[in-house]
């Protein structure tokens, strides 16, 4: 998969966000990155405080961060690419809204 089509599947994810989350999807920089960090086998990251923990608007920018080669390494193909993508990218914005990996994961599970 070419970096523009990860990244196209990047875009098209927060612009599939309802209105009322896409308009508060604020102050927080979306980037793609080959690898995550030496031995961190991570697929995304969200750095920041969440929108609930905020005492400020003046908070510094969260910064969510997509892996690009482990998504790709655990896809046998494109379709499950975009799947994996795409619920990453969710995942990580889900953590700007102040949600924990076990409160991300049971929504998962529940869809």
């Amino acid at each position: 998969m070419s970096d523009a089509e990860f990244e196209q599947i990047v875009r098209q994810t927060i612009k599939s966000l309802p209105d009322e989350f896409l308009a508060q999807l604020d102050n927080v920089e979306i980037v793609i990155e080959d690898e995550p960090p030496p031995h961190l086998p991570l697929l995304g990251l969200y750095r920041g405080v969440p929108k609930t923990k905020r005492l400020s608007y003046s908070a510094l920018p969260d910064k969510i961060t997509i892996y690009k080669m482990p998504l790709l390494q655990i896809s046998h193909n494109d379709e499950e690419a975009r799947k994996n993508i795409r619920e990453t990218v969710l995942h990580e914005i889900g953590h700007h809204f102040g949600l924990s990996d076990e409160e991300l994961y049971g929504i998962k599970n529940k869809i």
